[in-house]
């Protein structure tokens, strides 16, 4: 059409066959990676949507807008945003590892010994393109438009068995995680590789990169084996089946096309015991941060309406970490690390609301938010009153994202989805990590009930069957989502 304005959300093969975590595609690197809406999409037989814009916004007070903007440029120093931005997410890599956070051999451990191979400063210097320049600012960088960050990562592989082009990106820290320390490979053309693979035909890393995991467990222990796979040794630390498996799930030939369903599935179609090694909630495979370690995440991964996710609340580091952002959000008692009480309840739950209105208000995660990001929400609240002439605060903002989490959490309720499906995988309580400094690390299945009541007092949820109640509902101004369906009127009461 030749119109460099024309953006496209599509779909790839991997959507058209309907892979069960395939996803949507923008910009042949930008991912909306999780849920399966790359399944959705392919099975309406909808392969794009293709939109082009040709009105300027209007901005309601454009002098506060560009000071605010100028803000960010200041801030880059001071928050650390521009390390952020030099070495992008994975620059993450070593602290989790140090941590005892890096999950590792589908979450056995949260310790890999060769996590300085796959970190973000290994990226930057020696798989960024033009790092043979010495111009990976230039060329191994790329930015959302008009962001001052550029955390976007650009790899190039032009020799050996992992040529990959550079217009498929690089590698974000959870795809480093999944496909690296999840399988126990350190090589980062592979994993840069498989990030391209992911890109080309359209599927989530996490979810792929957990599959194959859990599969290499599984053959590990002795429950998969060659006439399983098509003769694909799927040991963990081997750059080759990890590869090779990601491209065969995304065609569904051989054994991909089991792994093609999810881990979850998966384990339902080969029985043998293998849902013991399962990291899942509500059939979604688990990001790259442990609940073990961090442990509010282990009831938002349960409780989140659609599976385990990383970016739908703060981390617990943070509460203690950046006080004065917690203080704007009315958080102001830190807990001490592993804490899972009613405390970090609250975090986890104020949190929730606030990183749910960042979403609805369609902002980036990593510019908006209560930590480590750009502006805090103080000033979250000041761009949306320029931009749109409002006069709304803080507390408006949280009731945004707590209306947003309410809906969604009636929608599953409407489906039959509450509390029986708030669960963690049996490993997380079953099975102690083992190395570094989370060595012996578990979950209490007892202390994380009591946790999981106190979030559903906290959110005014139903501690029996987990459901919203007719009262939280009606004061955000939902009830007419109650009184308009039958089947949800049933159960939120």
């Amino acid at each position: 059409l030749e119109d460099k304005r024309i953006e496209v959300l599509q779909i790839g093969p991997a959507g058209e066959n309907l892979v069960r975590f395939a996803a949507l595609i923008s910009m042949s690197n930008r991912a909306n990676g999780r849920t399966g809406m790359g399944a959705v999409m392919g099975s309406k037989n909808l392969k794009a949507v293709v939109v082009r814009g040709k009105q300027k916004p209007t901005i309601a007070d454009p002098e506060k807008f560009k000071e605010l903007q100028k803000l960010g440029k200041t801030n880059l120093e001071p928050t650390g945003m521009d390390d952020f931005g030099k070495y992008g997410t994975p620059d993450v890599t070593s602290p989790q590892n140090k941590s005892g956070g890096l999950p590792t051999y589908n979450f056995n451990s949260g310790t890999f010994e060769k996590h300085e191979e796959i970190n973000g400063k290994t990226l930057y210097d020696s798989h960024l393109r033009g790092h043979e320049r010495d111009e990976q600012n230039r060329f191994g960088r790329d930015t959302c438009f008009s962001c001052q960050i550029k955390c976007k990562r650009v790899s190039q592989i032009d020799e050996g068995p992992y040529k990959t082009d550079a217009k498929y990106g690089g590698p974000e820290y959870e795809t480093l995680a999944t496909f690296g320390s999840y399988c126990g490979i350190s090589n980062m053309d592979a994993i840069i590789h498989a990030n391209a693979l992911c890109n080309m035909y359209g599927m989530d890393t996490i979810s792929c990169g957990a599959t194959i995991s859990w599969a290499m467990e599984c053959w590990a222990e002795g429950k998969l084996t060659s006439e399983d796979t098509g003769g694909i040794e799927l040991k963990y630390g081997s750059p080759e089946a990890m590869v090779k498996m990601t491209e065969m799930i995304a065609k569904r030939e051989g054994f991909g096309k089991i792994l093609a369903e999810g881990s979850q599935k998966a384990s339902e179609i080969i029985g043998r015991g293998t849902e013991d090694y399962l990291i899942t909630s509500k059939g979604q495979e688990a990001p790259a941060h442990m609940p073990q370690v961090k442990r509010s995440l282990s009831v938002i991964y349960a409780t989140n309406p659609f599976g385990a996710d990383h970016e739908s609340s703060e981390h617990d580091p943070a509460y203690k970490a950046y006080p004065e952002r917690m203080e704007q959000i009315g958080l102001t008692n830190p807990q001490e690390k592993l804490a899972l009480n009613e405390e970090m309840m609250r975090f986890a739950m104020v949190t929730q609301h606030l990183s749910s209105a960042v979403d609805s208000l369609s902002v980036c995660a990593f510019i908006f938010g209560a930590s480590f990001q750009l502006y805090d929400a103080d000033k979250l609240v000041e761009v949306v009153n320029a931009v749109t002439g409002w006069d709304t605060d803080i507390t408006e903002i949280l009731a945004v994202g707590e209306r947003r989490l309410n809906m969604l959490r009636a929608f599953n309720s409407r489906e039959g989805i509450g509390r029986e499906s708030d669960t963690l995988p049996k490993k997380m309580f079953k099975r102690p990590l083992e190395g570094g400094r989370s060595d012996g690390y578990a979950l209490d299945e007892k202390e994380w009930e009591a946790a999981l009541e106190d979030y559903y007092r906290l959110c005014d949820w139903d501690t029996k069957t987990g459901h919203p109640s007719l009262k939280k509902m009606e004061s955000l101004g939902l009830g007419w989502v109650v009184a308009e369906n039958e089947a949800l009127s049933q159960v939120v009461t």
